[in-house]
């Protein structure tokens, strides 16, 4: 089969490598769509991942497929079933499994290799993150289940009151992703971005007002202005940059709470303010990952088709162009791009 492997920075290379089989309690799946993501860009970029994969390896991690192999074992299934699946399970048996707190399972099983024709699925993952796809449920949206997954494991993580007003900084897919949800379920959102085609998607999806901060003098200034003074409520980071997490920090009100998503380059630090810290009472909480529980709300979520995710997917193509669609990625010419073999 053609696949993609990430073999270092910017390296990645289209091959042929032998169709996957399954072993036991596995499935292979045809991949239909697999969504690019800004952990992609991010991965490409670096030329790895301190926990999700290591170079030479297959490449991509959201997918939607059909099964086109079972492994023995595996009843539960048939061929022919349209699923999504996750990029991870937990082992549900370490310390943190059984307080339920799975994004930190140091067994985590990952897969990768979504950008490819077919994609075997590990037991684990089959186990507890295999999911079939609603029938009206377009193959590029049910692959967005993995980073919308992501996005309700912040959001429940950041104890967001119904009334609360938030501020999203970063207009990648992720930023996108909390503005719709917290929009969906009545929030006030405020984004801050660098692109104002993606502000406007940002409008679109329920953000209450918009910033392009290439225009702003002083962002956190900004923030207390639209805030009575105060700051907000909750502040969502979602660029991966330690300057913006610093931002971050400095946008929030007394009490209030701050999500660190975005995931930084590694060694990297930040500049903290005891002061603020501690007499302003601010929880600093960083969020990994996604849950079987999430992964389950976000694909129930996608099928609902109650929320226009479609405004994310800038553009469906073929997989010979992958490393061309990184580059317009790269470049901020498009949002996420559905890959379909």
């Amino acid at each position: 089969m053609l696949a993609a492997l990430l073999y270092g920075k910017e390296d990645l290379r289209l091959e042929k490598v032998p169709d996957p089989t399954p072993a036991p309690g596995e499935v292979v799946i045809q991949v239909a769509a697999a969504t690019t993501c800004g952990t992609d860009l991010k991965v490409w970029r670096r030329g790895g991942h301190a926990k999700m994969l290591k170079p030479p390896t297959l490449f991509g991690h959201e997918v939607a497929g059909k099964i086109v192999a079972l492994g023995s074992g595996v009843e539960e299934w048939q061929v022919g079933s349209r699923v999504v699946a996750n990029n991870s399970a937990p082992c549900m048996s370490c310390f943190f499994c059984q307080r339920q707190e799975y994004s930190l399972c140091p067994n985590l099983t990952w897969n990768n290799g979504t950008f490819a024709e077919y994609l075997k699925i590990p037991a684990p993952i089959v186990q507890h993150n295999l999911l079939p796809v609603p029938d009206d449920l377009p193959d590029a949206l049910a692959a967005m289940t993995e980073p919308l997954a992501c996005v309700l494991h912040g959001v429940a993580r950041s104890h967001i009151q119904p009334e609360a007003r938030v501020v999203v900084l970063g207009d990648g897919a992720i930023g996108l992703m909390f503005v719709a949800v917290l929009a969906h379920r009545g929030n006030q959102v405020f984004l801050f971005g660098g692109n104002n085609h993606r502000l406007q998607i940002g409008k679109q999806l329920g953000a209450c007002d918009i910033f392009n901060y290439h225009q702003l003098a002083d962002l956190p200034t900004v923030v207390r202005e639209l805030t009575d003074g105060w700051g907000a409520d909750v502040v969502i980071e979602a660029t991966g940059v330690p300057a913006v997490w610093e931002s971050a920090i400095a946008c929030g009100r007394p009490g209030a709470t701050i999500n660190l998503f975005g995931g930084c380059p590694r060694d990297t630090t930040i500049t903290v303010n005891t002061e603020q810290l501690h007499y302003s009472e601010l929880t600093l909480k960083g969020v990994f990952h996604n849950t079987p529980a999430y992964v389950r709300e976000s694909l129930s979520l996608l099928a609902t088709l109650k929320i226009p995710f479609e405004l994310l997917i800038s553009d469906y193509r073929p997989l010979k162009d992958l490393e061309q669609v990184f580059h317009e990625m790269k470049n901020r010419q498009a949002i996420k791009v559905a890959i379909e073999p």
